[in-house]
């Protein structure tokens, strides 16, 4: 698991720009979706990955425990694939030219849709009634990836807590881009996972500062009940 470092002076910056540490405590469970981005064999299996984070397997308990906890409260969890196509080569052509032909036959080769590195980690808690959606780029939400924010919107959800790997690439670009989206946003920093610690805080600051706001799983799950149970209590 990451060691999370958010300097006392990153906090400070924040509060002062938004009056409090965590912006988002009162969410609406029944309003916010779980995004898992990328927790596939082809980020976390060795032998198969194309790029092996192998931290994404240590945050599984706490992702499968987010999901649980949002499902119990009323909310909607979302299953992100990183997936490869033949049309990308053309319409992604920058991304695919920066990578050696080594490297990205590797990457065809596992993020292909029915390959066994398209697959999503055996040990995720997916249940019938989740979503699950392909993207085509690092981000979900930018324009040609993927149908998410459709599906978000048609249910009503205006909270999003972005969790997956790694942290620095698919998911600080979906976060960004959700709020972009207008989506209040909340990153989990030990929900996500990079390649270092180093990587994993530098991403986790820069979207905090600027981007929405950052819980621990602990934290989110805790935000879930309460406000779950108030909102139950008012409708009785």
């Amino acid at each position: 698991m990451h060691k999370i470092s958010i300097p006392q002076r990153i906090i400070d910056r924040v509060v002062k720009k938004r009056g409090k540490e965590h912006i988002y405590e009162d969410l609406d469970p029944t309003k916010t979706a779980l995004i898992v981005v990328d927790l596939q064999n082809g980020f976390m299996m060795e032998g198969v990955a194309h790029s092996l984070c192998k931290a994404a397997v240590e945050i599984v308990p706490n992702v499968n425990r987010i999901a649980q906890t949002l499902r119990k409260t009323g909310g909607l969890i979302v299953w992100i694939k990183n997936t490869f196509t033949q049309e990308s080569l053309a319409s992604w052509s920058v991304m695919h030219s920066m990578c050696t032909k080594e490297r990205l036959q590797k990457r065809m080769e596992a993020m292909t849709e029915g390959s066994k590195g398209h697959q999503l980690w055996a040990g995720l808690d997916v249940q019938e009634e989740d979503l699950i959606i392909q993207k085509t780029r690092f981000s979900a939400f930018i324009q040609g990836s993927s149908d998410l924010e459709t599906a978000l919107r048609l249910r009503g959800i205006d909270t999003v807590a972005i969790t997956g790997t790694v942290t620095n690439t698919c998911c600080e670009s979906t976060a960004r881009d959700a709020m972009m989206r207008n989506f209040k946003t909340i990153m989990v920093s030990d929900a996500n996972a990079a390649d270092s610690d180093e990587e994993h805080n530098a991403s986790l600051i820069a979207f905090y500062l600027t981007f929405g706001d950052l819980f621990s799983t602990d934290q989110l799950v805790a935000c879930l009940e309460k406000n779950g149970k108030s909102r139950r209590a008012a409708a009785e």
